[in-house]
């Protein structure tokens, strides 16, 4: 599977939310960029940044940036990553974005995501200009140090150079 390049257009989506629409990119893009994390409702590491990233949305988003979530993991294989269980995770998180469902694992195919917790950084262009982590704390549970996804979006939003780090995490559970 190949991952977006830097520079690559957002693919678009159209998929379901655990608040009953179905969105697309341009519904949850923002006027200064996006965010598109790929998560689950399993992983230690995606546990352990649920609070942090959930803080790191509500910021970027007051900055005009949009941020979205994606669940495309086999829920065959992993039920705790269900439809059903996704927005009692959120809710729990305190997520004040949406959370889809990717059930043919086509969006995250197309995105070329690997682990969760995975973040796609895009520009106000739709370009991709982050792809890496949300911060160094992995499955630790303190402040994660640097709110290096933040920071990435802003440098983006001003037209400084970005550069991420690997995400670490949970390995996408295909079908």
């Amino acid at each position: 599977m190949t991952q977006l390049t830097m520079g690559a257009a957002a693919p678009n989506f159209s998929l379901p939310a655990t608040d009953g629409r179905t969105l697309s990119f341009a519904d949850v893009a923002g006027e200064a960029g996006t965010v598109v994390a790929f998560i689950c409702n399993h992983c230690p590491y995606v546990v352990a940044a649920g609070r942090r990233m959930a803080e790191d949305a509500k910021v970027l988003m007051g900055e005009g940036f949009g941020f979205v979530a994606i669940n495309a993991n086999d829920a065959a294989r992993y039920p705790a990553d269900s439809f059903e269980r996704m927005g009692p995770f959120a809710e729990g998180f305190g997520f004040g974005f949406p959370y889809l469902r990717d059930e043919t694992q086509a969006v995250a195919t197309a995105y070329g995501a690997r682990v969760t917790p995975e973040f796609f950084g895009f520009d106000d262009a739709g370009k991709l200009g982050y792809l890496g982590r949300l911060d160094g704390a992995g499955t630790g549970r303190g402040d994660g140090g640097p709110r290096e996804l933040v920071e990435a979006m802003r440098a983006l939003k001003t037209g400084q150079p970005v550069e991420g780090k690997p995400a670490m995490g949970c390995s996408v559970k295909w079908k």
